[in-house]
């Protein structure tokens, strides 16, 4: 049974599969298991490119059900006591699963995320944060993690019923709710590429507010005032990167706006962030 197992799926990915498989099977970690997850391509240059994937590549094919449901097709078919989520476009260094297990091992209440090196439409490092009161405002965290499969099976998998994006928020949620705790690997060893037409850019900041309105019925007893103010005060408050003020200000103003005016909101509040984010980055150049 190996230490690690990587799930990468895939749905008419053969641009960049190659790349993301092949930084896979380079991790310094010996006890590993690489399994691809074809969510129903249809692209020929896809099934070709799965076809030249290397023997020690597993692949693994369902009907198009969506990402989540290929993650949780991933994680069931692995044989690892931890499992990574790779993205058929993004790809991890040599040493990310390698430097997580020393984190994590023996541990199945916990799961170990990293920095994030984004390429693509621009470039930068960001430094992620955990902080369970935080995660039900904004995603603070990237859905390449180092989970434990027992942790995974506790908290219930991805939802698959978020086919249009936020899937890996929704799930970060539960495990706060479940009290995992994360650790952080303080290195930019996972790589995430941003572009145009991404579905980050392209479907979700388009169905934010509805995507949010979802995520909050999935969890009503949390997202009342009260609910936010309990937690808010819990344990995990020292830990936090932004005022609570402004994160109850920004639910508050999901809560009473309708779609149609808190989007412009919401549009408005990332390109500050962007353009903050670029400023930084210049700065540092």
């Amino acid at each position: 049974m190996p230490d690690v197992s990587i799930v990468v799926p895939c749905y008419n990915g053969h641009a960049f599969l190659s790349r993301a498989v092949e930084s896979a099977r380079c991790q310094d970690l010996e006890s590993k298991e690489i399994i691809v997850v074809d969510d129903g391509s249809t692209a020929p240059e896809t099934a070709a490119a799965l076809g030249r994937l290397p023997c020690d590549v597993r692949v693994v094919r369902q009907d198009n059900r969506g990402l989540a449901a290929a993650r949780n097709r991933g994680f069931e078919a692995a044989s690892g006591r931890y499992v990574l989520p790779l993205d058929c476009d993004d790809w991890i260094a040599p040493d990310y699963t390698s430097k997580a297990l020393e984190l994590i091992v023996g541990r199945e209440d916990a799961f170990v995320y990293s920095w994030v090196s984004v390429f693509g439409k621009y470039d930068a490092v960001l430094r992620k944060h955990w902080n369970p009161f935080e995660q039900l405002i904004v995603n603070g965290i990237a859905y390449c993690l180092l989970i434990p499969k027992a942790l995974w099976q506790r908290v219930g998998g991805y939802d698959e019923t978020m086919r249009l994006g936020c899937e890996d928020w929704e799930f970060n949620i539960r495990l706060g709710r479940a009290g995992a705790e994360g650790l952080c690997l303080p290195e930019p060893v996972f790589h995430y590429r941003v572009s145009a037409d991404g579905m980050q850019r392209a479907v979700t900041r388009l169905h934010y507010g509805a995507i949010w309105r979802d995520i909050q019925k999935k969890h009503p007893d949390v997202y009342t005032l009260s609910g936010l103010l309990e937690r808010m005060r819990g344990k995990t408050q020292k830990d936090r990167r932004h005022p609570a003020w402004t994160l109850l200000a920004f639910w508050s103003a999901h809560r009473l706006l309708p779609n149609a005016l808190f989007m412009p909101f919401f549009r408005a509040a990332v390109l500050l962030r962007d353009s903050l984010r670029r400023a930084r980055i210049g700065q540092s150049a």
